[in-house]
């Protein structure tokens, strides 16, 4: 695996709202609709942050008649959030100065 492969996955990952929709999607599948009114955001950055995290296979999405059902990718994303949640709870609770908590 290449740096740039890195780089453009954790690159995706640095836009506050492509997380707080990874954190919305965590709960469950949802559409843009769900999405914008989770986040009180723009429906046009969502669906552009959307796009984003398509590209890198973040998210899956199937059309349920008119809708998209957007959803986190289970086989790798799902497994790295429970990684990095047992992460921030081993090491990162109390004082971690350097996490910025």
């Amino acid at each position: 695996m290449k740096n740039s492969t890195y780089h453009i996955f954790f690159t995706n990952l640095a836009s506050s709202l492509r997380i707080q929709i990874i954190s919305s999607l965590k709960e469950r599948p949802k559409n843009v609709s769900e999405i914008v009114k989770d986040l009180n955001a723009e429906q046009s950055k969502v669906s552009h942050a959307l796009m984003s995290l398509r590209h890198c296979n973040i998210v899956d999405v199937k059309q349920k008649g008119k809708e998209r059902i957007y959803s986190l990718n289970k086989k790798t994303i799902l497994p790295i959030l429970k990684i990095i949640d047992k992460h921030a709870k081993t090491f990162c609770e109390g004082n971690c100065e350097g996490c910025g908590k």
